[in-house]
């Protein structure tokens, strides 16, 4: 097995502490996610002590190599229990060959896919729209483009698309985003700009989500466009090719599926 690049996705150790102050005062500043142990509340302790500033969000004791996890605003790191080391990337597991940090981040992730307001969204049915999955995308993302192409062999699913222009990458987008919006019909509009860059014919100026969506996405940590958020909650970034997406969507559904017995 071939083990992909396993630097870290946006940062490493040394931004991690050149930015300690940043973090501190992040938007999203919480306390951590769940009560802690004992023992994890002490490598807590540590890492601010050792580290003035990190935002850490919660503290778990993995169950390999006697690793504590640190959960970061948006990241995963490890330590020991004397917080001697950090170590940032990913860790595989060499017999089941599964990433158990990216296994680990899509859990701790997760959204209620009922509590998104889709009524920021415009929406698509396909057959007869029985699965659902939302998208954050942005009109100039070449990658958005890509999943639109690979969405057309996808049937049977309601598709919920929040328009997310990222303004430092395509400043444009937000202007597109608001015609469409505005347009009197978004899903025509949306699909022939991305068949052919025509616009619909209007100054975008009606009552529009841009800023909301924008907004939302932040909350929820999308930080790259298309992003897609499943049945089940999970959020995957990324233009996932129609074989994974509808893998991802089978998975989903099972998972759904489940959750009222795990409830009882």
């Amino acid at each position: 097995m071939a083990f992909p690049n396993l630097t870290p996705r946006r940062y490493g150790v040394a931004a991690l502490l050149a930015a300690g102050a940043l973090f501190a005062t992040a938007a999203q500043s919480q306390a951590p996610t769940a009560p802690l142990t004992p023992e994890a509340a002490t490598v807590k302790k540590l890492v601010e002590q050792k580290i003035p500033g990190m935002l850490v969000r919660g503290v778990t004791k993995t169950g390999y190599l006697g690793l504590y996890e640190i959960q970061l605003d948006d990241q995963l790191m490890y330590t020991d229990a004397k917080v001697n080391y950090l170590i940032s990337g990913a860790i595989y597991d060499t017999a089941s060959k599964k990433n158990l940090t990216e296994a680990r981040q899509r859990e701790l992730n997760r959204v209620a896919f009922d509590s998104l307001p889709l009524d920021l969204s415009f929406k698509r049915v396909k057959g007869n729209g029985e699965r659902k999955l939302a998208i954050f995308s942005d009109a100039d993302c070449p990658y958005c483009a890509r999943l639109e192409q690979e969405l057309k062999s996808i049937d049977n699913v309601t598709i919920y698309t929040f328009l997310f222009p990222i303004d430092q990458l395509h400043p444009d987008s937000a202007r597109k985003s608001r015609a469409i919006w505005c347009s009197a019909d978004k899903v025509k509009s949306w699909d022939e700009f991305f068949a052919s860059g025509k616009l619909p014919d209007n100054n975008g100026d009606c009552d529009n989500p841009v800023v909301a969506t924008n907004a939302l996405g932040a909350k929820l940590r999308v930080t790259a466009t298309p992003t897609l958020v499943f049945a089940d909650g999970s959020v995957v970034p990324g233009a996932l090719p129609a074989p994974q997406l509808e893998s991802e969507m089978v998975q989903a559904a099972t998972v759904v599926a489940k959750a009222p017995a795990a409830k009882k």
